[in-house]
This record gives C-alpha cells, sequence and structure tokens, in this order.
C-alpha cells in the first residue's frame, strides 16, 4: 500500500513539473444547453483534488472588461451589427488572453475556458453568415496567437440543447420566431462540426445528451493522457 502511495505521489509530481514548465489550455465548446459550464467545474474540480494547479475562466467575462462586455453582449436591448459583435468578443478575448490566459499559462497552470476562439466562428461566421476568413483574422488579434492544446466539443442538436436552456433575455434566443433560432443554431452546431473535423487533433467531440458523469469520465481519459505525454 504505501509503494502504491508513493508511485502515486511521484506520478503527481511528474505530472505537476510537466504542467509547470509548459502550462495546458484547455476549452469547452458547443451550442446552448450543451453542459459546457458543468463539465468545466467538474474538471477543474478534478484536477485540484490532484493537487494540480488549474483556473476556470469563460468567454465573454472573466475580467472587468469581459464582464462589462458580457452584459452588453448578451443581454443588451441594443442592436448589434455583426460585425461589432464579431470586435466586441474579441475585445473580450484579448483582455482575457493578456490579463489571465497567458499569465496563467506562464505560471504552469491548467487553464480550463468556457468559449473561446472558436465559439466566434461558430457563431457569428457560421451562424451570424459572416466572412469566415475575416472571422479567422480578427480572432488571431484577439487570441494573440495563444491557441488550445484540447478542444472539447460537447455536440447537442439544437431541439434538445435548447430545452435546457433557459434564458429568456438572452440575445441570441429573444426577439425572433422559434423557427429562425432554430436555424441559426444548426448552422452554428454545422459549424462547430465542420471545425472538429478540421483539425480532429484538437478537438473531443463527445455526445453531449450523455449522462453528465459519463461526459466527465471521457473528458477526465482525454485529459489523463494529455497530461501523461501520451497525446
Amino acid at each position: 500500500m504505501l509503494g502504491r502511495i508513493q508511485t502515486d505521489e511521484l506520478q503527481y509530481l511528474a505530472v505537476k513539473l510537466m504542467i509547470m514548465k509548459y502550462g495546458l489550455f484547455i476549452t469547452l465548446e458547443g451550442g446552448e444547453g450543451s453542459g459546457k459550464s458543468t463539465q468545466a467545474r467538474y474538471l477543474t474540480q478534478r484536477l485540484k483534488r490532484r493537487h494540480i494547479p488549474a483556473i476556470s475562466i469563460r468567454e465573454p467575462g472573466s475580467t472587468p472588461l469581459g464582464n462589462r462586455l458580457r452584459r452588453l453582449l448578451k443581454y443588451s436591448e441594443i442592436a448589434l451589427a455583426y460585425e461589432a459583435e464579431l470586435l466586441l468578443f474579441n475585445a473580450s478575448r484579448l483582455q482575457l488572453v493578456s490579463d489571465v490566459i497567458r499569465p496563467a499559462l506562464r505560471r504552469g497552470e491548467v487553464v480550463i475556458c468556457d468559449r473561446f476562439a472558436d465559439s466566434t466562428l461558430a457563431y457569428q461566421g457560421y451562424g451570424r453568415g459572416l466572412s469566415l476568413e475575416i472571422v479567422e483574422q480578427i480572432n488571431e488579434v484577439g487570441t494573440q496567437n495563444v491557441l488550445p492544446d484540447l478542444t472539447i466539443l460537447l455536440d447537442v442538436a439544437p431541439e434538445k440543447g435548447l430545452q435546457r436552456h433557459e434564458v429568456s433575455n438572452d440575445r441570441y434566443e429573444s426577439g425572433h420566431r422559434l423557427d429562425d433560432i432554430m436555424d441559426f443554431h444548426r448552422r452554428v452546431r454545422d459549424g462547430y462540426l465542420s471545425l472538429s473535423l478540421e483539425q480532429p487533433e484538437r478537438w473531443l467531440k463527445i455526445d453531449g445528451t450523455l449522462p453528465a458523469a459519463e461526459v466527465s469520465k471521457i473528458i477526465w481519459r482525454r485529459v489523463n493522457d494529455l497530461l501523461s505525454g501520451n497525446s
């Protein structure tokens, strides 16, 4: 028993040393009601229980500027041009990268982010219909070349996800006919699926309708492999 405890401690020490040297950036993506926030919380807690330094953040948000822009982007009655949405999301993102993500990675922490640049491609590009080339160019400014090591896509059909999602004053759901909302979120889902096929080595696609505990186990297996240097 003692030998096993010592072995586990050595393994965790090796992981901590690896993380301290490189840091690790994990993002969670998916449509509304896919369970991203729940899984981000589970993963953060699991890492901390193993004494691996980890922080959980969200987009837009997690900085003073980001929190203000989040309220504007999600709940304001101000009519925003789609291009303005694109720029505001990336203004929030750039501040988050500068103030939180890059410093945490330099400290050797695991950074778990609920949405990142792929959300903008899915929502403003595929969903809103903006030029994917332009979205990618603006995203490059926002990300400052900080890219995820792993992106977890929780895939849920919009019909199912929106049943779970209960935010009546969210700008992405309010003020539109139900069929328009569904069409928009179907385009977003198609965008995510296309993005995941373009870089399969970075993406982990999971059926978001599975029980939360099962999804958590699948995520942990991949993250554990990543921490162990097996991916």
